[in-house]
């Protein structure tokens, strides 16, 4: 089994600030459609595992696995490119924001495909994240690290069948208790944070020095208030789409 060095260093901090959010959280089990059994991918501490179902996840970094609360559903170490199921073992799997560190996302999309009938998979659309003012303006190297194999045109076409890709909108930021890379759109101070991006994988995909020369420029735009006289008016939405869609395959 590959082994996931990411995770285990960044997966320290995920069960403090990577927290379902409940207005996501009711968007993906709307999608799982009545799943009476569920396999989670790439599941980490448990974000977003549906209740009222059997739920096992699979997870190959060790320290993430350790985050799982004593009540959280069965784990197993092993990765989306070979799930240790046979065909047909579940009604629905999903993949929540996971797919960007599979070594063979295909492989891992005809996996879901032979061990599930339904897939849900959370994912982000390079053209609309990339033109967000954190990526735009700060950290123009994440664009560079964005994968065109798993973009949820590209995602839809590997699974087949009949697809849907829906918009996922995320709660303003001071609401959102899920602290991934866009959440905090309206509230850019949380980006200055070190505990905070440690929990932020699209951080890691990046140098040191890319990091720290995004976060001075940051600093120095919400200090002058440049920040605000551009972007001040998202600090007042109720929610904003960041580019992260659903992809539910039947």
């Amino acid at each position: 089994m590959t082994p996931a060095p990411r995770y285990d260093q960044i997966g320290t901090s995920y069960a403090r600030f990577r927290r379902p959010d409940p207005r996501i959280a009711e968007q993906v089990s709307r999608a799982l459609g009545g799943a009476r059994t569920v396999l989670n991918v790439g599941a980490g501490a448990g974000s977003y595992e549906p209740s009222g179902c059997r739920v096992v996840a699979v997870e190959p970094s060790e320290v993430m696995l350790a985050q799982r609360s004593a009540t959280a559903a069965p784990a197993i170490r092993a990765v989306a490119e070979a799930l240790p199921f046979p065909g047909g073992s579940f009604d629905a799997a999903l993949a929540i924001l996971t797919v960007h560190h599979w070594s063979d996302p295909a492989l891992g999309f005809r996996e879901l495909r032979r061990v599930a009938g339904r897939i849900v998979i959370l994912t982000t659309a390079a053209a609309r994240i990339n033109e967000l003012w954190l990526t735009a303006k700060y950290f123009p190297g994440s664009a560079r690290v964005r994968r065109p194999d798993i973009q949820p045109d590209r995602i839809a076409a590997a699974l087949g069948g009949s697809v849907t890709v829906e918009t996922v909108p995320v709660p303003r930021p001071r609401d959102c208790s899920d602290g991934f890379g866009e959440a905090y759109w309206g509230r850019p101070e949380a980006y200055l944070d070190p505990a905070v991006r440690a929990g932020m994988s699209a951080c890691s995909l990046l140098s040191p020095a890319e990091v720290d020369d995004g976060v001075a420029r940051l600093r120095a735009d919400l200090e002058s208030g440049r920040w605000d006289a551009r972007h001040g008016h998202l600090r007042r939405l109720a929610e904003y789409d960041t580019g992260h869609r659903l992809v539910i395959a039947a």
